[in-house]
């Protein structure tokens, strides 16, 4: 592996489509080199390379230390890796790819709503038929660890080649681990999720390889990345609100702060103008206030970044890094 950071994105498909967006928010556009590369680049940030992966390579690669950071959904990390905890720092939630890992069963098992209740079908099956009830799934690991935290253990893994939903009905499988979005496959397979069998609620995550060599200069690009990340992220969530001062705003600060979740990131001293950072959802509440304390004229606008020194995604990084929990 070279000096540069090495990132692993989705080749293809939303999650390909989502994963550049989330880079693009934080200024930062997905070049794709050639047109139909695996590799790319990141503008605006040197010493940067892209590898375009499917999201399982993506969690194998991240393992092995070949990228030191990738876009993939937590159910691959969790379900690929033996010990994600110890190899892996899941740095962020990116808000797509959403997905729950569920155990289903057929909807006409009426008196089936629960692990325990499945369990005692196991036991019964087993009796009836000498043989184990039969869970066909992709998520081998995922499927094994659940359901020993649930004590149920007279069963036996098949591995699904194809649709999932479908094994009931074709004869392979009684019972299903597969991940749904909405539901409407497997209500559609007459199959419906246990009360307390949902395994996972996974989405994309931005994962970084703790088992990867980070030179300084991949550290920085990170560090960087981060940094752009989080000053978007922080940006979203407010408005730059600016009003009048008269020079003794002590009291009427300390106010806002209470009453409206308003911070001022340009400090308390005397100035002419203020210039707060307030939560959009108490922005108009704020400026009738405002109003109501003889500031006759407020302005608002949004910041496209809001940096601040302090940033929690990198010390979190740099901690685990350096074998700190």
């Amino acid at each position: 592996m070279s000096g540069k950071l090495v990132i692993g994105l989705p080749s293809k498909g939303r999650l390909q489509e989502n994963a550049s967006a989330f880079f693009a928010r934080a200024g930062l556009k997905v070049r794709q080199d050639g047109g139909r590369g695996y590799t790319g680049r990141l503008d605006g940030i040197a010493n940067v390379e892209i590898a375009f992966l499917s999201a399982s390579e993506i969690a194998g690669q991240l393992e092995q230390g070949l990228i030191q950071l990738g876009v993939t959904g937590e159910d691959l990390i969790r379900e690929k890796l033996s010990a994600p905890e110890r190899d892996v720092e899941m740095l962020l939630p990116l808000g797509f790819g959403h997905a729950d890992v569920v155990v289903a069963v057929p909807q006409s098992w009426i008196d089936v709503a629960s692990m325990a209740d499945l369990d005692d079908v196991a036991l019964a099956f087993h009796r009836k038929r000498g043989r184990r009830l039969r869970v066909a799934t992709k998520y081998f690991n995922l499927t094994r660890r659940f359901f020993a935290e649930h004590g149920l253990t007279d069963y036996r893994i098949v591995e699904s080649l194809g649709a999932t939903e479908g094994a009931p009905a074709a004869g392979t499988a009684e019972v299903i681990v597969d991940i749904t979005s909405t539901g409407a496959t497997l209500a559609a397979n007459n199959l419906k999720v246990l009360d307390d069998g949902t395994i996972l609620k996974s989405q994309a995550n931005l994962v970084a390889s703790l088992g990867a060599e980070w030179s300084e200069t991949a550290l920085a690009a990170a560090g960087e990345i981060l940094d752009r990340v989080s000053a978007q992220a922080r940006a979203a969530k407010v408005v730059e609100v600016r009003f009048a001062s008269d020079g003794d705003d002590g009291a009427l600060i300390e106010e806002l702060k209470g009453r409206f979740g308003v911070t001022l990131p340009f400090g308390d001293g005397a100035a002419p103008v203020r210039i707060a950072h307030c939560p959009e959802a108490k922005l108009y509440d704020l400026v009738s206030f405002l109003y109501a304390k003889g500031r006759e004229t407020v302005t608002a606008a949004r910041a496209d970044y809001v940096f601040e020194a302090k940033n929690p995604l990198r010390e979190r990084l740099t901690a685990r890094l350096h074998g700190k929990d």
